[in-house]
């Protein structure tokens, strides 16, 4: 059985992996010159069973309004998008009741752990080396509400596999002496123990040289995908920017640009991107930084620790397409990172810092699209958000058993076209 994975990302490259692991003949094609060149390239580095929530919740839609055109807010909806956008930001609003927002928390957690299991098997297969850390997540509070409807939350997901504990300000220290400076400003934070943190571009280049070497994966790069041709009920071709490309089974692993192969086709995806920055500075000089990785509920940044640098994160901006980088929505990154941790100023450089916009393929209810499609030898794996590399590799083993005509390990509702409202 030969499969073309069109997209080279983690979520290609892993479903490429499980694929030629069963048995299929796999070709992974890419536009860029690699795998993991652009979403999965300087993520936020969590696999974080702590934020599998979606991002529409109840709240948010006052939130959204409340920072439109604020330059340095966490989430920037750009006047310009909304022409091009308004068909997913209804559905957005729709996702945003207590209900829906607990539903969609669920199926996200439920794919989250299995990821953690699956990414264990990977590794001890592979030995591959990015950066791995296991020291759970904390995130930090300043507001005694805040923390306390948080700590909500996690209870009620904590029957659906939730994993974490509520520490006081003192406690926070204990986990992370790095906070001790600010422990008077704290009033709390929730640890998780079961997150892991790693390099998604270093994984994902690893995995890719496994897949060549050992699995006899052909990675087709800087080969553009054109169109998808159907004849009947199947897909016939995949034009590509060097040609046509045929094979028995397809999987569109394109992220936010899978929509507009799927369009011509008849098929509707919800996904919109969201750009997301990061900033990324050596480790060097702030050697007494935070080990733990820090998610300030806050401020809304997040800042870890992989191998020899600090990652910071913790903003997002609707408009379109666009993958530069905002200098100044980076810039309120490090100022909120600063003022919490002064002693960032001793890694942080301007001039040598870098700077990261990716576009996170984001459905309206925070869940991913999974498996068959209407067409019958074309199958989805797409739109996981800002969760991309969290759900990676139990997405893709999912996805690949369902291409293999087999039913995969957990449960699919709400993740596949057939089981969505």
């Amino acid at each position: 059985m030969k499969t073309i994975v069109l997209g080279g990302g983690v979520i290609g490259t892993t479903t490429a992996y499980y694929l030629a692991k069963l048995g299929h003949e796999v070709d992974l094609v890419d536009r860029q010159d690699g795998v993991a060149l652009e979403t999965s390239f300087a993520n936020g580095g969590v696999l974080h069973t702590s934020e599998a929530e979606p991002w529409s919740r109840p709240g948010m839609p006052t939130n959204i309004w409340k920072w439109l055109g604020k330059e340095d807010a966490p989430m920037l909806l750009r006047y310009g998008a909304l022409p091009g956008m308004w068909r997913w930001g209804l559905a957005f609003l729709r996702n945003c009741t207590l209900e829906r927002y607990r539903r969609s928390t669920m199926i996200n957690l439920r794919l989250s752990f299995y990821t953690l299991q699956c990414i264990k098997e990977i590794r001890e297969e592979t030995g591959i080396d990015y950066d791995l850390m296991q020291k759970g997540t904390l995130k930090i509070y300043t507001r005694p509400e805040a923390l306390e409807q948080n700590r909500t939350e996690c209870e009620t997901m904590r029957p659906h596999g939730m994993v974490f504990e509520a520490v006081d300000a003192k406690g926070c220290v204990t986990l992370e002496p790095a906070l001790g400076p600010i422990q008077q400003t704290l009033v709390g934070g929730l640890f998780f123990p079961p997150d892991e943190h790693g390099d998604c571009h270093k994984f994902t280049t690893g995995l890719r040289q496994y897949c060549e070497q050992k699995l006899g994966v052909r990675c087709h790069f800087g080969t553009e995908v054109k169109a998808l041709h159907k004849r009947g009920d199947r897909i016939d071709a995949v034009e590509t920017s060097k040609g046509p490309m045929s094979a028995d089974r397809y999987v569109a692993a394109l992220g936010s640009y899978t929509p507009r192969q799927f369009q011509p086709l008849g098929i509707r995806l919800d996904i919109y991107p969201a750009k997301g920055v990061t900033v990324t500075v050596p480790a060097a000089g702030w050697e007494n930084g935070p080990k733990v990785p820090i998610i300030d509920d806050t401020r809304l940044f997040g800042l870890i620790r992989l191998g020899d640098r600090y990652r910071c994160s913790g903003s997002v901006e609707f408009m379109g397409y666009d993958t530069t980088p905002s200098r100044t929505r980076c810039q309120a990154i490090v100022d909120n990172v600063s003022g919490v941790f002064p002693e960032f100023a001793r890694c942080y450089d301007p001039q040598t810092a870098q700077f990261w916009a990716g576009l996170r393929p984001m459905a309206p209810s925070g869940n991913p699209y999974l498996g068959p499609t209407p067409i019958r030898n074309l199958f989805v794996n797409a739109g996981h958000g800002h969760l991309g590399w969290t759900m990676s590799c139990g997405s893709s083993r999912a996805v690949a058993d369902m291409v293999a005509g087999k039913v995969p390990e957990i449960d699919m509702h709400g993740l596949t076209l057939a089981t969505r409202d």
